[in-house]
């Protein structure tokens, strides 16, 4: 018998007997938990992970999901040899019918099409296929886990929602090492025994404080709640249990509720006086330990293990995005768009050869072979042989590219407080070339003073560039915001004619007081500003308006209003902060 066998309480669990303890859980009924999303790096951690799943599975098989995956290898579809060769619709099983009763292995799953995890949800869901396309209509059994192998190195990048919120543990091997890698707890008998067992039974209190804890840590879905429970009930099976104990509670919460937590527990205060409570401590009771201590409270014993198991940084991360879970971003390199013939193949459509289209050959064999027989009937009346194929089987491939994304520093370079704005435009430009030049984009600089715009940096991937015209800029003067508005507008209509994604990020306190004719005036210099900002959002950019006066101004929030873009004011930030605040407003944005 292990050191966590039958009846024995668990002791406090290092990373990596967490992680055992997750491994045996989803090798126990993957399909109950809907599977787990395991952050780490590929290397000696996550092989060892793998391992030890492949070894508590009992012959559970565990596929391998390509990247890119079709919609037809995914679900199942039409099997183009044996149709052709039956002359008749063959059906072909997709990856998810053949996991039946196993786990799908996603690498890079960071890097999932939104579809594709929709449409590996729905069957989750479902527990079972069902293909209705090419004359088929199949439904097969499909229950499975998923093991989603995230490896991005940000934050940013993540498992698409749909999904995620289906996988019921999140486990992250980030910090571990070799070194951390401790032996096998778990043998392959007491996992048969868990399997052979029935289903623990847990207790109110338990539930409740399961779902207390879930609203503790500000998690709004009752799918959360439920996954918690499902992993108590299993972690009492494993231990040989038939109730759900203490222990078993407070592995779900580190498990489930901990690494989906969008803000820190209050810790309770303890106002009595410890030596009060000495002198006056009654006499042991039932229920009592042997020391004389009283019983821990459930919900707190909940709480403290999912407050132990919160991810380190939570609190910088709720701080800095005030108290919120900013949602996956669609990605930084720009918008994807549709070509005729460059980029990735993402499917097909009915269409034809005129033009740049480029022929799927093995969809246009798929789109005409369910037709044969009726067709060889047809053609045998007329003496012709062979394989027919018509003009409305045509099948012409679709693609998708990304775009490079331009990012358009738009700096008011005017009035006295110039050399200050100047100064952390010029940091946030440097922190964010230096992220654009990893990521193959774009910056530019925009100044605006007196009575004019000035494009100080033309969209460039060049350091030294940047470097020479960020240390010439020039400052003070009036504010023609309206003109800085108009030339932003069409440098970025000029990016997007050569095929990159602008981003317009503003820098200045919104108070115009120079109008289109370059005279002075706040009323009409204002005027004139909303009418441009209006025009910069029917032109459909993405745009982001920091304030950067001592006190939020009125105005420039009605700037930023106008041309339907965020409002961010930062009166006081550095250059960091500048630079954090843009990078997670444009990936929010796009």
């Amino acid at each position: 018998m292990s050191a966590v066998g039958a009846g024995a309480e668990r002791p406090a669990l290092s990373p990596w007997r967490l992680a055992e303890h997750a491994a045996a859980l989803l090798a126990l009924d993957a399909a109950a938990l809907g599977g787990m999303t395991l952050r780490a790096p590929a290397g000696p951690v996550r092989d060892a992970f793998l391992a030890r799943l492949a070894a508590l599975g009992g012959g559970q098989r565990l596929l391998r999901m390509p990247a890119g995956i079709s919609d037809a290898r995914l679900l199942g579809g039409l099997d183009l040899a044996a149709t052709l060769a039956a002359g008749r619709p063959v059906g072909e099983r997709g990856l998810l019918a053949e996991a039946d009763g196993g786990i799908v292995v996603i690498a890079m799953a960071e890097r999932l099409e939104i579809g594709t995890a929709a449409r590996i949800a729905a069957v989750l869901d479902a527990g079972a296929v069902t293909v209705e396309r090419d004359g088929l209509c199949l439904t097969l059994p499909s229950r499975f886990g998923v093991l989603a192998l995230d490896e991005g190195l940000s934050k940013e990048e993540r498992l698409p929602t749909a999904l995620s919120d289906r996988l019921a543990l999140r486990l992250d091997l980030t910090p571990l090492s070799h070194r951390d890698i401790e032996p096998d707890i778990f043998s392959p008998a007491e996992m048969a025994a868990a399997r052979a067992r029935p289903a623990a039974a847990i207790a109110d209190d338990m539930l409740a404080s399961l779902c207390a804890a879930a609203f503790a840590l500000g998690i709004d879905s009752f799918r959360a709640a439920l996954q918690a429970v499902k992993v108590a009930r299993l972690s009492a099976a494993l231990a040989g249990r038939d109730t759900v104990a203490e222990a078993d509670a407070a592995l779900a919460a580190a498990l489930v509720l901990a690494p989906r937590a969008t803000r820190l527990p209050a810790v309770p205060e303890d106002e009595s006086d410890p030596q009060t409570d000495q002198q006056d401590d009654p006499p042991p009771e039932d229920g009592e330990t042997a020391s004389g201590e009283a019983p821990r409270d459930l919900d707190d014993l909940v709480l403290a293990a999912a407050r132990a198991a919160l991810p380190p940084g939570l609190l910088a991360r709720l701080l800095a995005s005030g108290g919120r879970v900013k949602a996956r971003a669609a990605g930084r390199a720009g918008q994807i768009q549709k070509a005729a013939r460059r980029g990735r193949v993402i499917g097909s459509k009915a269409g034809d050869l005129r033009g740049a289209a480029k022929l799927d050959v093995v969809e246009t064999l798929r789109a005409a072979a369910p037709w044969q027989r009726l067709r060889r009937s047809e053609a045998a009346m007329a003496g012709r042989e062979g394989l027919i194929v018509r003009r409305e089987d045509f099948r012409v491939a679709r693609h998708k590219q990304r775009s490079e994304t331009a990012t358009l520093f738009v700096v008011d370079a005017s009035g006295s407080s110039a050399l200050q704005r100047l100064a952390e435009a010029k940091g946030a430009v440097r922190l964010l070339l230096a992220e654009c030049y990893v990521r193959r984009d774009e910056v530019a600089l925009i100044a605006f003073r007196r009575s004019a715009a000035e494009i100080v940096l033309p969209p460039t991937r060049s350091l030294v560039a940047a470097e020479r015209a960020l240390s010439g800029l020039p400052g003070g003067g009036a504010t023609p915001l309206a003109t800085a508005i108009e030339a932003a507008s069409a440098l970025a209509d000029a990016v997007r004619r050569k095929g990159r994604t602008p981003a317009l990020v503003f820098m200045t306190d919104g108070r115009a007081n120079i109008d289109r004719a370059g005279r002075q005036g706040r009323a009409q210099a204002q005027a004139d500003a909303l009418a441009a900002a209006r025009g910069l959002r029917g032109e459909g950019f993405n745009a982001i308006l920091i304030d950067t006066s001592p006190q939020p101004q009125p105005q420039a929030a009605e700037i930023a209003a106008a041309m339907g873009g965020l409002y961010l004011p930062l009166p006081q930030a550095d250059a960091a902060g500048v630079g954090r605040a843009v990078g997670a407003a444009l990936a929010a944005a796009r």
